[in-house]
């Protein structure tokens, strides 16, 4: 599935003197910090200037990883919004390279055409970082998926699916949740703060593939229920926190969205057609309809619970 979502533009408040930014709250103070850094380190490009920030912040994954990415993006919207101003790029962004051309991987196109008990079980694997699975999902979805694939930055989870003779048969991919959606948001009881706090509750699931040589009724359905049934703890495993409800928007001129209403998502509304870089509301883009599926019984209390002490330590947009 494919999404769209508008970038808020980051501003400190008269009132507060805060920014909720990346997942943190940010203060005067610590924008200082980042000037400092830029005027007395000129030389520094901008890898290493996102590197020292993470060490200054003590920005770590739930692994010890410096939140390196999610700290590039933090200092690029603070940069578009006037607050600072960062040293010229030295290099072309490496993701231009990767996102250019995706090699393809020899993988088998015999039409499996049975009926679902013919192919079960499933398999469902995460993708690891640097696998032959990553290679063969990103060939996957750059070669049939309508939207293609491009490199994912921030917290994300790849699966490939596998029939019972071990033949790829689905592969999907959740990342971000949509910073804003009028329908998810008014469901959920989201205000402008809340979303902030709780963003990172909540996954995209960006892309879905069913590969076309694959027949088999009621496999994406059941696929999206192998998938809802762990996702979870993957991500609890892989982030040290969980997910509590995952969200995707379907192109309503391509789909019906059938398989996620079998899986029992809910349909929430639809979008109103525009793209995030529609600031004076003349670029028309495809309606999506909205869907999410509840992975807890008390999403909603955990999507909208208070939970500064989590986010200030933690952000990956």
């Amino acid at each position: 599935m494919g999404w769209t979502h508008r970038l808020p533009r980051p501003t400190l408040s008269p009132m507060t003197s805060t920014l909720v930014l990346q997942g943190r709250h940010l203060c005067g103070q610590e924008i200082d910090q980042i000037r400092h850094l830029l005027a007395a380190h000129p030389e520094w490009g901008r890898s290493r200037l996102s590197q020292e920030l993470c060490r200054l912040w003590e920005w770590r994954t739930a692994h010890g990883r410096l939140k390196d990415m999610a700290a590039r993006t933090l200092l690029l919207k603070l940069e578009r919004s006037g607050h600072i101003h960062l040293p010229k790029r030295r290099s072309p962004s490496p993701n231009g390279f990767r996102n250019r051309r995706v090699p393809v991987v020899a993988h088998a196109t015999e039409p499996i055409r049975r009926a679902l008990r013919d192919v079960r079980p499933l398999a469902v694997s995460v993708v690891a970082p640097g696998s032959e699975d990553l290679r063969l999902f990103n060939s996957l979805l750059a070669r049939y998926h309508y939207l293609g694939h491009r490199n994912t930055v921030g917290e994300n989870l790849r699966y490939l699916v596998r029939d019972r003779l071990g033949q790829p048969v689905a592969s999907l991919l959740f990342g971000s949740a949509a910073w804003k959606c009028a329908p998810r948001d008014a469901f959920l009881g989201w205000d402008r703060a809340t979303r902030a706090r709780n963003l990172q509750g909540l996954t995209n699931n960006t892309r879905f593939l069913i590969l076309p040589w694959v027949e088999v009724p009621h496999l994406a359905s059941h696929v999206l229920g192998l998938i809802a049934r762990r996702i979870r703890a993957d991500w609890q495993a892989k982030y040290g926190h969980p997910v509590h409800a995952v969200e995707t928007f379907v192109d309503r001129d391509r789909f019906k969205g059938t398989c996620y209403r079998a899986a029992n998502w809910l349909r929430l509304g639809a979008t109103q057609g525009r793209t995030r870089n529609d600031r004076e509301h003349r670029i028309r883009a495809a309606v999506k309809d909205v869907y999410l599926y509840p992975l807890v019984t008390d999403f909603r209390r955990e999507l909208c619970a208070f939970a500064c002490s989590r986010t200030e330590g933690r952000a990956d947009r």
